[in-house]
């Protein structure tokens, strides 16, 4: 069944056309990413999913309503003076979570030592991991992840994606953007490539790269995504 999808969606800012007739759908229960630079469109696909942000054409479909969907983006809105604790708590109230849960996800994301700590006083990683213990504490139907581990160490990360496949296979669906080679490889079921807020490839990874002859040891998306735009991901 269908979790996510938009069909012709188009957005602009100021005369910048940002998405320009984007359409694609995401399955229940999958790990879709959104690959493509900074710039591309990427978070504002996520904002209009969202409904963060209002599309000026076409139309999309969350299957989940706004308490069921976690979020996760780059603008964090933590408060800057309460503990990585309290700043679930309030989150924990709002979803009538029991206590054992807040816990067991600030252990999950690898934040159980720094519970009492001032969000003030974390690194950039850390504030990262706090805002992902945040968009998964209520087991959401459907997670949206704006580039997840872009300030993490390589070992946080892959244990940020340890975490992630573990909410896909408790049924949530998980929409993320990256420009991350590793991540889309050998995290997501399905990709899009993104460019000018254009799609211009989707599938498995290794069937996109299959389908311009790009296969190496690992699926080599950005060989493909050069092929395709003349430039490459960062």
């Amino acid at each position: 069944m269908i979790s996510v999808s938009m069909k012709n969606i188009s957005k602009s800012f100021g005369g910048n056309k940002v998405l320009d007739g984007v359409t694609f759908e995401v399955n229940e229960g999958e790990i879709y990413g959104l690959l493509g630079p900074s710039g591309a469109g990427k978070t504002t696909i996520i904002n209009i999913l969202s409904k963060r942000f209002a599309q000026d054409s076409g139309d999309f479909f969350v299957k989940a309503q706004n308490n069921e969907m976690g979020l996760m983006l780059e603008h964090d809105g933590l408060w800057g003076s309460l503990s990585c604790l309290d700043n679930l708590i309030v989150f924990e109230d709002i979803h009538k979570l029991p206590r054992e849960r807040t816990i067991e996800v600030l252990e999950n994301v690898g934040l159980s030592g720094a519970k009492k700590k001032a969000v003030d006083n974390l690194s950039k990683g850390m504030r990262q991991r706090l805002v992902l213990a945040r968009a998964i504490l209520h087991r959401p139907k459907v997670l949206f992840l704006d580039e997840p581990t872009s300030a993490l160490d390589p070992l946080t990360a892959r244990g940020i994606y340890e975490l992630i496949r573990k909410l896909r296979d408790l049924g949530s669906t998980v929409f993320l953007t990256t420009h991350n080679m590793e991540e889309a490889t050998n995290l997501c079921d399905r990709v899009v490539l993104l460019h000018c807020g254009k799609i211009i490839e989707e599938g498995a990874p290794h069937e996109i790269c299959e389908r311009h002859g790009a296969v190496k040891t690992l699926p080599d998306l950005e060989s493909v995504f050069v092929k395709l735009t003349g430039g490459g991901l960062e």
